[in-house]
């Protein structure tokens, strides 16, 4: 009778407290798939370890430092007048047009781990026994569920792309500061003639600064993107998946519960069968105990 549930009690506070219990057996599965408990966890590092790196690789940075694209962005960048020395604005165009591209990497392990989280929900109310019971509870416990999952993914899209941002509003500028002499020891001539200076040789050079600039770049946000998830989306599930949940439940009168509490017909009516059964076993078993005694 434990395992099929009692009756729903006619009180509201009973009622509340019925409520709340089952949410919490939900939330405590929840918890163990994150935590390793139960199996699925493992799927978030997954998208940290694999997906994101591999998708940082394919982006087109080949094509955008291409000898064609950097002469056209350099030449574009300096205007009517080509630059002196180091062409400036060139690099911070090139650049700024190659952190853009860090954006669908951020927003792919964003919504990639949101769909582990949905899919460890759904698995979750599937594996909280008490929640079979209650069909309404658990539509509603479902829907509040995935709508605190779908405002943890917006705030952590949020955060992840201002990871890219802030890399393309302030550029480290110790890394270009090294390159000129990093130039000079490599035998470069800065009493070459302009020709050089503005020809292929010099913007293939330009392109390989910048690669090395954003495989430095690449390497940072490969571990500030995961931190940036994990604190928005998964962090905020474990602590705070059912916070909303529970403050429109403290609003709910009676009749409200009982709503929440409306069970499973075919479960109510095989507990009203083992509740006869069970009667007319402890019928049977008084009657044979009292035969018994009157031997």
């Amino acid at each position: 009778m434990d395992h099929l549930g009692r009756p729903i009690a006619l009180d509201a506070g009973a009622q509340l407290y019925t409520v709340l219990e089952v949410c919490r057996a939900f939330e405590r599965i929840f918890k163990e798939h994150l935590d390793g408990g139960r199996p699925g966890g493992d799927r978030i590092y997954g998208v940290f370890d694999n997906q994101l790196p591999a998708a940082l690789k394919k982006l087109p940075f080949d094509r955008h430092l291409s000898v064609q694209n950097v002469r056209r962005v350099v030449s574009e960048a300096d205007g009517y007048q080509p630059h002196l020395i180091a062409p400036e604005q060139g690099y911070r165009r090139l650049i700024e047009g190659a952190l853009n591209y860090f954006r669908g990497p951020a927003e792919a392990s964003v919504d990639a781990v949101h769909f582990v989280l949905k899919e460890l929900v759904r698995k979750s109310i599937g594996e909280t026994q008490e929640l079979k019971r209650f069909p309404t509870l658990q539509a509603d416990l479902a829907a509040a569920a995935n709508e605190a999952l779908e405002r943890f993914r917006d705030e952590s899209k949020k955060t992840a792309v201002r990871l890219v941002d802030m890399e393309s509003s302030y550029l480290t500028v110790d890394f270009f500061r090294k390159l000129p002499q990093e130039v000079e020891n490599k035998g470069g001539n800065p009493q070459a003639p302009v020709t050089d200076r503005y020809g292929e040789g010099h913007f293939r050079r330009i392109g390989s600064n910048v690669s090395s600039y954003i495989g430095m770049v690449s390497d940072t946000l490969k571990n500030t993107i995961p931190k940036a998830v994990v604190f928005c989306q998964v962090k905020e599930a474990k602590q705070s998946l059912l916070t909303r949940f529970y403050t429109q439940l403290g609003k709910k009168e009676g009749k409200q519960l009982l709503q929440l509490l409306d069970e499973d017909p075919a479960l109510m009516e095989r507990r009203q069968q083992c509740a006869k059964r069970l009667e007319l076993y402890k019928a049977a078993r008084d009657e044979i105990d009292s035969v018994s005694w009157t031997r």
